[in-house]
């Protein structure tokens, strides 16, 4: 059989470099993993428990398709404690992870053909999936003295729409209320639908994180219990739409999806009240982040900016290299450290950049670290 055009997606690497560690790992070697931008925790253990106790007597069959009301509404109350937002539940979509939110934002807002600007570097997904839908994904450079975030002077002529990511994946920078003001403006000023992924909320260290709903209600915002809750594998998320978009979108995920995973529905809402144990895993992260802006420069890597959220270090390796998967293959077998080249990232900049994430345990991080300079020393 023939397969369709749409499915002709780029790899994403960082899964690459995962089953490469993997077979390392197989072989009998240690791996230190800073590829993946995964918490090393598990989940909350609140909701693990809850869970536990609703297996011995819910059924766990299907929900209704936006999730449950109350896992919606305990979403809505996040918003209030974090951002002082009244966020109607009604607004509120359960979605399987946020991949499964891309997929609906992605089919509710676009047609075939359309045209959808996002940064670079930044998420590889958006391209592919954007792809997969016969959508046109735009690069848009950003620059690092706007710390690898677009400005409205970056973006194109003729988009349908926008989608901005703060904290960002690969750099952890964020969007200022300003910022994220004037690319809304400029967004809705020509009719461009506006996506904002939020998925890092929660992990920010000097400032806290800004949401689009803070400034507009005719936006999509997209976010996960994956980071923040330690919640990668459950496949659990949320997006919020403005109202009139809601009827739409409950359609598509009737027919897609069906519904989120009852049993991470369940988890979810306990973990929603189980703040403090997240924010005991966020010092964790504080400290890697403090130990790796110290470390990496000793290891070689020294030309990087200091995130300002996530758990992800973005460094130009151009003095290095000039093929950002050979230097990380070299780094797997030499170091046993596992980090994610910047192709994932950026097609036009990334051979000349990696990603380090230090979202593992702090003795990792140090591992690591001390393998990455032992490695570059006798390089």
């Amino acid at each position: 059989m023939k397969l369709a055009r749409r499915s002709q997606v780029d790899p994403f690497i960082v899964m690459d470099v995962m089953e490469a560690a993997r077979r390392a790992e197989a072989s009998g070697r240690r791996i230190i993993h800073m590829e993946v931008g995964q918490p090393g925790t598990p989940a909350p253990a609140g909701a693990r428990a809850a869970l536990a106790g609703a297996m011995r007597t819910d059924p766990m069959g299907y929900t209704v398709a936006l999730g449950l009301p109350a896992l919606r509404q305990g979403i809505a109350a996040l918003y209030r404690k974090r951002h002082g937002l009244e966020i109607d539940p009604e607004r509120i979509v359960v979605t399987a992870g946020s991949s499964g939110a891309f997929i609906l934002a992605f089919t509710a807002l676009f047609d075939a053909g359309a045209k959808v600007g996002l940064g670079e570097p930044g998420y590889p997904s958006y391209r592919q999936i954007l792809r997969a839908l016969d959508i046109e994904p735009v690069g848009i450079q950003t620059a690092m003295e706007n710390r690898l975030q677009p400005v409205p002077g970056d973006i194109p002529d003729g988009l349908d729409g926008l989608i901005v990511a703060s904290p960002a994946n690969p750099s952890g920078t964020m969007l200022s209320r300003g910022a994220m003001a004037a690319l809304i403006a400029h967004a809705q000023a020509r009719g461009m639908a506006f996506i904002s992924d939020e998925i890092y909320h929660g992990i920010d260290y000097d400032a806290s994180a800004v949401s689009a709903l803070e400034i507009s209600d005719d936006v999509y915002v997209i976010n996960s219990f994956s980071k923040y809750f330690s919640m990668t594998g459950w496949r659990i998320g949320w997006m919020v739409v403005p109202e009139t978009h809601v009827r739409s979108i409950e359609r598509l995920a009737q027919n897609l999806f069906i519904c989120a995973p009852h049993v991470s529905q369940i988890a979810a809402l306990a973990a929603l009240d189980c703040d403090a144990e997240c924010q005991v895993n966020l010092e964790v992260y504080r400290e890697n982040r403090r130990l790796m802006l110290e470390g990496l420069p000793h290891a070689g890597f020294d030309r990087i900016a200091p995130p300002d959220g996530a758990f992800y270090v973005y460094a130009d390796v151009s003095a290095l290299t000039d093929d950002s998967r050979a230097l990380a293959a070299e780094i797997l077998e030499h170091a046993g450290v596992a980090v994610t080249p910047g192709l994932d990232f950026d097609p036009v900049r990334g051979r000349t950049t990696l990603r380090f994430s230090y979202a593992r345990s702090s003795e990792d991080v140090r591992e690591g670290l001390d393998r990455l300079r032992q490695w570059f020393q006798a390089r």
